[in-house]
């Protein structure tokens, strides 16, 4: 008997996220055993609130775009964290599942997601639910799995964010050899909080080190102190610097605020570590004529398909479709996942591994990728990374001189149950 696929996305964007629900939904397609496909509307949330879109209804050239459609406006995305106490929600999710037939359930999302995608798989083999839960890797951070990289090699978004800042890198030495004289230092802020890979990125955009850049990534821990010196040193040498900052540097506090994860939310904080860096720079004063000016891109570093990976959006597609492939084939409770075939030539191939195993895991950027002086990356980093950002620009949809998004009819599925509020 056929059953039906409820498809969910969940945390922060990434230019490519919905080439991995395009691929969800693509792979389902080709096999007998599914029935109808619904997407929860912002994630777990529309779980929870029985909010699920009927995907089948969907014009399949929509569905085509996206592709080419950043960020998670399609069927949303949330930050709902399932406590292991909650047990309202767990009940409430297996009833959901169970009211609408649900066989097959695939998450996309980063180590939380899959900590979830565990808990519920668990769970719905302990209520008797035939249920199968598959993950689907997602994070702009990178930060997903170990640093042997025997879990995962990379995360679908990283290579499109990383592209990103190493075009910004090369703009930006422009900007800041133009206005060296009045704004001598250059201080931008990329996002990961704990994690130094995006950060790690921006020497993607000068690999042979020509200009007078430095990065500070998070698991270096240096201050402002060590900075001001840093940066003092390099202008006079050259008379100009482009400081790339980690969002988490240590600069006190940021008046934090935090999300539904518990993870500090730092575009929501009343302060930020770049503004910190320029005020402190301009106060103890700089050994060239200028002053330091700061930017944060933000949430466009992971929103923007005009920066994406042609790899990333591929791999993004490929891995989902292996997700829907492993969900037939071997069952509940894995993670797609993508691994890298040894030698000089990058070679990615996907497989999978248990969801208990990546749920909650926690990646750094290995020791020996960061530089002797602690503020910049060696070679082996830049080997790693660079096939990821992939050569040429994507493939952008236009109409009328604007780009073309996948646009979704919110056809929702009759709901069978009473309210309910996610607390």
């Amino acid at each position: 008997m056929k059953r039906n696929v409820l498809v969910a996305q969940s945390g922060g964007t990434s230019p490519v996220i919905n080439a991995s629900l395009q691929g969800v939904l693509d792979a389902c397609r080709q096999y007998d055993c599914f029935g109808r496909v619904y997407a929860a509307r912002h994630g777990i949330e529309g779980v929870l609130m029985e909010e699920l879109i009927d995907m089948d209804a969907q014009d399949s050239a929509e569905v085509a775009l996206l592709k080419y459609t950043p960020a998670s406006g399609f069927i949303g995305t949330c930050r709902y964290k399932l406590k292991a106490g909650n047990t309202a929600a767990f009940d409430r999710i297996i009833d959901v599942l169970r009211a609408h037939d649900i066989g097959c359930f695939f998450y996309i999302g980063g180590n939380d997601s899959m900590d979830t995608a565990a808990k519920v798989s668990k769970l719905a083999h302990e209520r008797g639910l035939d249920l199968v839960v598959v993950g689907v890797p997602k994070t702009i951070d990178n930060d997903i799995g170990d640093e042997a990289f025997t879990i995962i090699d990379h995360t679908p978004g990283y290579g499109s964010c990383a592209r990103y800042w190493a075009y910004l890198m090369q703009n930006a030495n422009e900007e800041n050899r133009a206005m060296s004289t009045s704004e001598c230092v250059s201080v931008y802020q990329a996002m990961g909080r704990k994690s130094g890979y995006i950060t790690a990125a921006a020497r993607l955009g000068d690999p042979n080190r020509e200009m007078p850049l430095q990065l500070y990534m998070a698991e270096v821990n240096l201050n402002l102190e060590i900075l001001a010196e840093n940066v003092n040193r390099e202008l006079v040498k050259s008379g100009r610097c482009i400081v790339v900052v980690n969002e988490g540097f240590d600069v006190g506090s940021l008046g934090e605020k935090h999300d539904g994860f518990g993870h500090i939310e730092y575009g929501a904080s009343e302060t930020t570590a770049a503004q910190a860096i320029i005020n402190y720079l301009n106060k103890v004063g700089l050994k060239a004529r200028g002053q330091a000016t700061c930017q944060v891109p933000g949430v466009i570093q992971r929103s923007l398909s005009l920066f994406a990976s042609k790899v990333d959006i591929e791999e993004a597609y490929a891995v989902a479709q292996k997700a829907v492939e492993i969900g037939v084939e071997e069952g509940t409770g894995y993670m797609a996942t993508i691994l890298r075939k040894p030698g000089e030539t990058y070679q990615p191939y996907f497989d999978k591994v248990k969801l208990e195993v990546v749920a909650n895991s926690e990646r750094f950027l290995p020791k020996e990728w960061i530089a002797p002086n602690g503020i910049d990356v060696t070679d082996d980093f830049i080997r790693y990374a660079r096939p990821l950002i992939g050569d040429g620009n994507p493939e952008l949809r236009i109409e009328n001189g604007l780009q073309r998004f996948a646009r979704i009819k919110k056809v929702m599925i009759e709901k069978k149950l009473e309210t309910f509020i996610p607390v």
